[in-house]
C-alpha cells in the first residue's frame, strides 16, 4: 500500500529524517512510535504532501505520490497534531465546507456527512456549534472530515493527545471500524500501551532512522532473542521447576509466589512440546502463557530514553 524509499529530510545540517524506508500493507493500523524530535511528524508530513523531501520517495500502490498531486489529494487523509476548526460553524457546516474544498458535488454531501458523523458517533451533535464541543468530539470531529473524501490511507498525528481515557476508547473503537472499513492507518502517539493494543504492527523510529519494526512481541524478541512464557501451577512450584531447569532451551527461571516466569529459546513447536511434557509429568496447571511484550520497556530500551527537544 504504502512505500517509503531512503527517504530523507535536512533543515541545514540537520537532518530529520535519515534514509527511512518503510513498507506498510493494505489495511494494516501502523504504530509510529519516537521520541519528540525523532522525526515522526516530519514523515507524515511529506507522505502528506505537507512538506518536500530533500531526496527518496514515497509511493502508493507503486505510484509516487510526489509528482502526482490529484492522486495524493484523493488518496490521503491527513489529521494533524493541531488543528483549528471554525467555532461559528455548525457541525454539519463545517463538514459541508471540507466537502466542498475536495469538489464533492453538493447533492452528495449530506448522505456522505450523515454516514461519517455516525461513524465517529457525532450524529445527535450534527446541528451544535462546534465551538460547544468536547475536545474528545472535536478530535473525532477532524478524523471525520479527514474521511471526507473517502481516502485509502489515513495520517493521524497524536490523535489521541489530551483526551480524557473515555475519549481515547471511543477514538479507539473509532479506528478499528475504519480498519474493518479496509482502511489502512499510521497512527502516532504518546500513549503506547494503546499503540500497542490498537495497531497491527509497531515502527519505533529515534533520531530520523527505523530503529525497530514489526509486532511488539516480534521486536521483543528480536531485542532478547528470546520468548518469555509464564506459567501457573495449581499447586506449589517445584515440580515444575524441577522440570524446567532440566530443558536446555530454558534459562532465567524466576519463581513467584502464584506463577513461574523463564525464557524460551525455541519456537511453536518446542513449546507445544513443553507444555506435553508437563501435563504427562502430572503437573497440574492453570495457565500457560507467552507473556506480551510491554511497548514502553522497548521503546527505552531501543531509544536509550532519549527525548530530544519537539
Amino acid at each position: 500500500m504504502l512505500t517509503i524509499k531512503n527517504l530523507v529530510k535536512k533543515y541545514g545540517k540537520f537532518t530529520a529524517v535519515d534514509n527511512l524506508n518503510l513498507h506498510i500493507n493494505k489495511g494494516s493500523i501502523y504504530g509510529f512510535v519516537g521520541p519528540n524530535g525523532a522525526g515522526k511528524t516530519t514523515t507524515m508530513k511529506i507522505i502528506a504532501g505537507l512538506l518536500s523531501a530533500t531526496s527518496g520517495s514515497v509511493m502508493i500502490n507503486g505510484e509516487e505520490v510526489v509528482k502526482n498531486p490529484r492522486l495524493l489529494r484523493e488518496k490521503i487523509g491527513y489529521m494533524p497534531d493541531f488543528f483549528g476548526v471554525y467555532d461559528n460553524l455548525k457541525v454539519t457546516e463545517y463538514m459541508d465546507f471540507y466537502a466542498g474544498t475536495y469538489y464533492i458535488p453538493y447533492k452528495e454531501r449530506k448522505d456522505i456527512i450523515d454516514n461519517l458523523l455516525e461513524i465517529v458517533d457525532l450524529t445527535d451533535k450534527k446541528d451544535s456549534y462546534v465551538d460547544s464541543l468536547s475536545r474528545g468530539m472535536k478530535q473525532r470531529l477532524c478524523l471525520a472530515r479527514s474521511l471526507v473524501h473517502d481516502p485509502e490511507l489515513l495520517i493521524l498525528d497524536e490523535p489521541a493527545s489530551g483526551l480524557d481515557p473515555r475519549a481515547r476508547v471511543e477514538m479507539k473503537e473509532v479506528l478499528k471500524q475504519l480498519r474493518e472499513m479496509g482502511k489502512t492507518i499510521i497512527i502516532s502517539s504518546h500513549i503506547l500501551p494503546e499503540l500497542a493494543e490498537m495497531c497491527t504492527e509497531i515502527g519505533i523510529i529515534d533520531r530520523g532512522k527505523l530503529s525497530a519494526e514489526g509486532t511488539v512481541n516480534h521486536i521483543m524478541q528480536q531485542l532478547t532473542k528470546k520468548r518469555i512464557i509464564n506459567v501457573k501451577p495449581f499447586e506449589n512450584n517445584e515440580k515444575l521447576i524441577k522440570l524446567l531447569s532440566e530443558k536446555p532451551f530454558i534459562s532465567e527461571i524466576i519463581e513467584n509466589t502464584d506463577d513461574v516466569e523463564f525464557a524460551f529459546d525455541g519456537d511453536d513447536k518446542k513449546l507445544s512440546l513443553l507444555l506435553k511434557n508437563i501435563i504427562t509429568e502430572d503437573i497440574p496447571i492453570i495457565s500457560f502463557k507467552e507473556k506480551e511484550g510491554n511497548l514502553e520497556e522497548i521503546f527505552m530500551q531501543i531509544t536509550g530514553g532519549n527525548e530530544n527537544d519537539a
